[in-house]
């Protein structure tokens, strides 16, 4: 065998079809729920008439440093827009229509929605610093080379998506062996499922598993993360097995908890190393050869097939960057002060991910309060506001959110980690006292049914998952303990 057939032979991932189907699929339908999240979000949030108002934030935006298509102009009715298009794409793109098509089509697809969705992140501020806005925009373009029906999945992204798993898994294992004793005497679960930020239906009971079960989480879960993500590299099948053992932790992580498409991307990205005829020996009624079905001889593309070779050297190319951009983050893993997603470059490519390098071991809420008395004292009819994912009355079951991102809800629970005297949360209440419409509508429930209240005020409560036996007495799910003012009672100047 010649060279030239050694390399296109290697070249084409014949064995890896579903691998492709799922990859761009998956990611797209992320892109779809990240679009919608911040088409009923955005606007209230970082609009014109927002928390953080984008239109203020440009005027000190330097466009050299953070690229945006907002950096010139922006407006609501723009960024409307740009959902939009986000929206449509990903959905043909969910359908398989640019797939179709010749191998540039999904790939200007899936670049269109890297740049529409990192012009968005790039304005978000605080709003949009979450990790997994850094791991879908590196996804997206990481997959936009993985072509077309009409060519076969090619080798180096594949290896590339596989390095990207390998450092979502391998960097939050090594954030967590570096962090807090809890991880290290495998006690991080007995408050976890508790403490973290957006509860979901099962964390409860989750919580109340018996401690030598939260330990054995603790173990899995490094085994999962130290030690599983070097095998995603080994041919087949031992690659298959350990993408199931990823996505099986994975999968015990959505049970567990709302961590907006972070998981997901996971479980998506993590088919990168499944094999076609791994998986057939599991799941019989998937077709055992699922190669590209282009007629070719000895090798492909054939010599005079520019259009092909034009492929070949677009997928050389990126994996030539992504491979170039990868020292940064590969380094950062072995660093003594381990960056948490990290961005080294301005196009959010090749990134540093972890998470929870210590757990909290309280959980402390915020809650936020209205009165429509004309003196605010202790005795007033104070009225609690209703988030949608934040926990609130005792007795309700937290809901399942993910993969959709509650941007707000998130933000409440850094409160008590961080300040509550931050710009964002001030201007939440300003906007309480006004009855605004937009800001009303990120939360479940407004005590006053659209009518202006004369004072709020934040105070703080600590929160406990009830036992079994306290919830066979009360019924209630959560034990909620007041602890104490955290921000007066604040009022309108014309009040």
């Amino acid at each position: 065998m010649d060279a030239l057939s050694w390399f296109t032979d290697w070249f084409a991932a014949e064995d890896s079809e579903v691998a492709r189907w799922v990859l761009q699929r998956g990611v797209a339908a992320l892109f779809f729920v990240a679009f919608l999240s911040s088409l009923n979000q955005f606007p209230a949030l970082l609009g014109e008439r927002g928390l953080l108002p984008v239109p203020e934030y440009l005027e000190g935006f330097h466009r050299l440093r953070r690229p945006s298509l907002f950096r010139f102009r922006y407006s609501d009715r723009l960024f409307r827009l740009f959902c939009a298009a986000g929206l449509a794409v990903s959905a043909l793109l969910v359908l398989g229509v640019p797939q179709l098509c010749p191998w540039w089509v999904p790939l200007l697809a899936f670049l269109l929605l890297w740049g529409l969705y990192m012009s968005i992140v790039n304005v978000g501020q605080t709003f949009y610093g979450f990790g997994w806005e850094m791991l879908l925009l590196e996804a997206g373009f990481t997959v936009a080379f993985l072509g077309s029906d009409q060519v076969p999945p090619p080798t180096p992204i594949l290896i590339l998506t596989v390095w990207l798993v390998f450092r979502l898994e391998f960097g939050a294992g090594m954030i967590k062996i570096r962090g807090g004793d809890e991880w290290r005497d495998l006690t991080a679960l007995f408050y976890h499922h508790e403490t973290q930020p957006m509860p979901g239906p099962l964390s409860r009971q989750f919580h109340l598993l018996p401690k030598w079960m939260h330990r054995c989480e603790a173990a899995g879960n490094h085994v999962a993360q130290l030690a599983v993500p070097f095998f995603l590299f080994f041919p087949q099948p031992i690659g298959s097995i350990a993408a199931a053992l990823v996505i099986l932790t994975q999968l015990w992580l959505v049970l567990s908890g709302n961590f907006a498409w972070l998981n997901w991307s996971a479980i998506v990205l993590a088919f990168a190393a499944v094999g076609d005829r791994a998986l057939h020996s599991v799941v019989p009624f998937i077709p055992e050869d699922l190669g590209w079905d282009r007629p070719r001889t000895t090798a492909w593309p054939a010599s005079g097939d520019w259009v092909a070779w034009a492929w070949v050297v677009v997928v050389l190319a990126a994996s030539v960057l992504l491979v170039v951009l990868s020292w940064w983050p590969l380094r950062n893993l072995f660093a003594k002060r381990q960056l948490m997603n990290a961005a080294f470059n301005r196009w959010a490519l090749v990134n540093a991910y972890g998470a929870f390098g210590s757990v909290t071991k309280i959980r402390v809420e915020i809650v936020v309060e209205g009165t429509l008395d004309t003196v605010p004292a202790e005795d007033a009819e104070w009225r609690e506001y209703r988030f949608k994912g934040k926990p609130g009355e005792p007795d309700r079951v937290p809901r399942q959110w993910a993969p959709y991102h509650l941007r707000l809800d998130w933000l409440m629970w850094f409160l008590p980690l961080r300040t509550v005297h931050e710009e964002w949360f001030y201007a939440f209440l300003m906007k309480l006292l006004a009855a605004d419409p937009a800001t009303l509508k990120l939360l479940r429930e407004d005590p006053f049914d659209g009518e202006r209240p004369r004072w709020v005020r934040a105070r703080s409560a600590l929160y406990e998952f009830s036992t079994r036996e306290e919830f066979r007495e009360t019924h209630h799910r959560w034990v909620i303990t007041p602890l104490r003012e955290l921000i007066r009672p604040i009022g309108l100047r014309d009040e």
